[in-house]
């Protein structure tokens, strides 16, 4: 009798475990929130990477670029692109308008976390997307086509791709394409997208060219810092929990960079040049790239792999940059598009755990899918996109404006005080005029 009412019990205890609603963990709320926090960083710490890259005549105009995604993207995410990416009741392709607004949201859970707070951390994603992108056209793409294109790609490419990998009604999804954290959404389109925009636009200027050399350096250790720092958020943030999960791809993830890191400043010295600080930041975001697709999914020692195998292509990639006619200023294909790729193979190859029961040809052939999946949308999208905005307002700064730098034309600023009243366009009302104070300032 006693075991008849035991086993009773046990079956009545798993029913009422399989009825349950999921519970609010404080714990993994309090994760995902500063996870969010780190990813937004992100995005002022790529304009400090970026900004350092370029002519001081145009650092401002490349940090706001960087910027100004802050703002329209969150902007869009929040009314229609979190909806079109998650909500149920979509198709394979797109999510519905069930959650326009972020409406539905308040007090449901998303796993343990709020919804909200998911919806916050996954509109971190898009942000950084953009911003990347620009580091391809620098020193010659309007501002306000550039904003205009990033309100476009990112409803007509991003949304779409973030669909059919990471909703539980994608394709790719469904296929079981592995993404932990956007090496394909995030750094495979970037890097693809900005290509095709960098040939869309056209090369610089002759004389602009001889002239882009880094300005400041430590500018770009500060921003690759800064990404380093927030890719932490980025990668064990999209466990969504604070667990093992999370503990993983943290470690991973600053294996990886290190790896990378390591291989270019090596490979620099190979080939008979000194380790050059910009050569340890770049070779540092190509291994962040290249782990985040499979950081939850391989040994730490399988990231010193993905990350020293990853800065290997990348290099090799930026030896070959004069063979290509777009001009992808800041290398943003070679180390995104490149980095995303092979990580996102190295994920299939190496992942000791897929959750599909795949085997690993099976698991690469699949990650080879989505790689093409990704490209041909960013590809296209991107190129249509551009072609439009083109038609619309133009996408190119004038041959003067670009000369002169693009602080003073976009902007009417200057991020060093030159004492160069400049040309900030023909409409413009001419700088330097002096500020008369107040008594009271």
């Amino acid at each position: 009798m006693k075991k008849v009412v035991a086993l009773a019990l046990l079956l009545s205890g798993l029913a009422l475990a399989q009825d349950a609603k999921p519970e609010l963990s404080a714990g993994d709320t309090a994760w995902i929130i500063v996870a969010s926090a780190l990813v937004m960083l992100m995005t002022p710490g790529l304009a400090f990477f970026y900004g350092g890259l370029v002519r001081g005549k145009s650092v401002l105009n490349t940090m706001m670029m960087s910027f100004i995604a802050l703002g329209v993207v969150t902007l869009l995410w929040v009314t229609v692109g979190y909806s079109l990416t998650f909500a149920s009741g979509g198709n394979a392709l797109i999510g519905s308008l069930a959650n326009l607004g972020l409406a539905g949201l308040s007090g449901e859970l998303s796993g343990s976390i709020p919804a909200m707070v998911f919806a916050a951390f996954q509109g971190m994603f898009p942000i950084i997307t953009v911003a990347l992108i620009s580091g391809a056209v620098v020193d010659r793409m309007k501002f306000g086509a550039f904003v205009l294109f990033a309100a476009l790609w990112m409803l007509l490419v991003y949304v779409p791709l973030a669909h059919w990998v990471w909703s539980a009604d994608g394709w790719l999804f469904k296929l079981g394409a592995l993404d932990f954290a956007g090496g394909t959404v995030v750094h495979i389109s970037a890097g693809v997208s900005g290509l095709v925009l960098a040939s869309v636009l056209g090369p610089r200027l002759g004389s602009t060219l001889r002239a882009s050399v880094p300005h400041n350096v430590p500018f770009v250790l500060l921003g690759a810092a800064l990404l380093w720092f927030g890719w932490f958020g980025f990668n064990a943030g999209s466990a969504l929990a604070a667990g093992q999960t999370a503990g993983l791809a943290f470690m991973t993830t600053h294996i990886a960079t290190a790896a990378a890191m390591l291989v270019w400043l090596l490979l620099e010295v190979a080939r008979g040049h000194k380790p050059s600080a910009v050569g340890a930041a770049t070779g540092a975001v190509v291994g962040l790239v290249a782990i985040t697709p499979a950081c939850a999914f391989v040994s730490p020692v399988a990231a010193i792999a993905v990350g020293g195998v990853a800065a290997a292509c990348a290099f090799a990639m930026v030896q070959l940059k004069s063979r290509f006619r777009a001009d992808d200023a800041l290398d943003v294909f070679a180390c995104h598009g490149v980095g995303g790729i092979v990580g996102a193979v190295l994920t299939g190859a190496l992942a000791f755990t897929t959750g599909s029961g795949k085997g690993t040809l099976e698991q690469i052939g699949i990650q080879l899918i989505s790689i093409v999946a990704a490209m041909a949308l960013a590809a296209v999208g991107t190129f249509v996109i551009a072609r439009v905005i083109d038609l619309i307002m133009g996408l190119r700064v004038s041959a003067q404006q670009e000369t002169l730098g693009l602080d003073l034309a976009a902007h009417q600023e200057e991020g060093y005080a030159s004492g160069d009243l400049g040309y900030a366009g023909k409409d413009a009302t001419p700088l330097g005029t002096p500020v008369i104070l107040s008594s009271s300032d």
